[in-house]
């Protein structure tokens, strides 16, 4: 797949580049690709969340009544379930969330969908770049440049660019990522997928089979 590589100013700089098959041309697996999201939204969960049943909660083992006489249900604690500002039952207890998944099957879903962004023609190709310093305001140019200011954008580096991370930051609908980080979360909640030029190599050898 052959695709026309753009500066920062969106004018084509008249050069191609091809998207290797094996990455961006596989045929999509939905259930890898739900299998995995399920598992990276699955470790965002902090599993932190408690309360109190019946043996840790704080209070008076006297027996509230008589056993019998009352007309009543017995009641033995004022701890039970059934009183106000009593224990809860089977409530929720700090858990961890996540689940494993084999290697070849999260390799599976990012390459599905970075075909999936390969065939609805949602990938943007530009020459690579840099700020010299972090502006918040020359990264909103870029996207205007390109006509993508209204649109979710996922950025991906080779490497580490602190210029351009802090300077889309504040940006709800811009991210910036290495491509090592590449998900298939992300992947697929981004309207358009911008690659810098150096960095399709990086990501055929980080997905390549």
């Amino acid at each position: 797949m052959e695709l026309e590589i753009y500066n920062i100013k969106g004018e084509k700089t008249n050069r191609t580049i091809s998207l290797n098959d094996s990455v961006f041309g596989v045929d999509p697996n939905d259930h890898a690709i739900y299998l995995d999201t399920k598992q990276y939204l699955a470790n965002q969960r902090q599993g932190t969340h408690s309360s109190k049943e019946k043996s840790t909660l704080s209070g008076s083992t006297r027996k509230l009544k008589n056993q019998k006489g009352t007309g009543g249900a017995r009641a033995g604690s004022i701890k039970s379930p059934l009183l106000r500002g009593g224990a809860r039952v089977f409530g929720p207890q700090p858990r961890d969330y996540a689940f494993k998944l084999n290697k070849k099957l999260k390799q599976l879903a990012r390459l599905s969908a970075l075909s999936y962004k390969a065939r609805e023609n949602s990938i943007v190709v530009i020459e690579d770049f840099d700020f010299e310093k972090p502006k918040t305001k020359l990264f909103v140019e870029m996207l205007g440049n390109l006509q993508l200011s209204e649109k979710k954008t996922l950025m991906v580096f080779g490497e580490t660019n602190n210029y351009v991370y802090l300077s889309s930051r504040n940006l709800k609908r811009a991210k910036v990522i290495r491509a090592c980080d590449l998900n298939t979360y992300e992947i697929l909640k981004a309207n358009k997928l911008i690659i810098l030029e150096s960095s399709v190599t990086e990501i055929e050898k980080t997905f390549a089979n």
